[in-house]
């Protein structure tokens, strides 16, 4: 029974990372300087995740959060101040409408996990209670 909450407990924080990591994402999407002021846009991020033994079982951990090497997007904004001289600005690699797809995604698989844990709590209680 433990096994079975450790592996909803790896899904939970793998997927909390995830949502964490999308809504930064999100956040940025139209960041076009760095923390020191720069113009350099913000890269997307995503987490890479893996199997892990829980036990006799396969749970799920993140080996890191690792930069898209998609390039940026180049928008045409002669008004934006970090415009180039042809007009263009260079915009974070983020698309909004898939980082809510896969916000959604997340979200799902995060329900999942914490009904599975609930049912694996449900069980043990009804087994202590056939064993009282």
């Amino acid at each position: 029974m433990l096994g079975s909450l450790e592996i909803s407990a790896s899904g939970l924080e793998a997927r909390r990372l995830w949502m964490n990591t999308i809504a930064e994402n999100i956040a940025n999407a139209e960041t076009t300087r760095d923390a020191n002021g720069q113009p350099n846009p913000y890269t997307r991020r995503e987490p890479l995740f893996s199997t892990m033994k829980v036990g006799n079982a396969v749970g799920v951990q993140v080996l890191e959060v690792q930069k898209d090497p998609s390039p940026p997007r180049e928008v045409y904004r002669p008004g934006h101040p970090d415009a180039g001289p042809n007009g263009v600005v260079k915009l974070p690699n983020i698309r909004v409408v898939q980082e809510m797809v896969d916000m959604m995604m997340a979200t799902r698989s995060y329900e999942a996990n914490v009904t599975a844990m609930q049912a694996t709590k449900e069980m043990g209680s009804a087994a202590m209670r056939i064993l009282a």
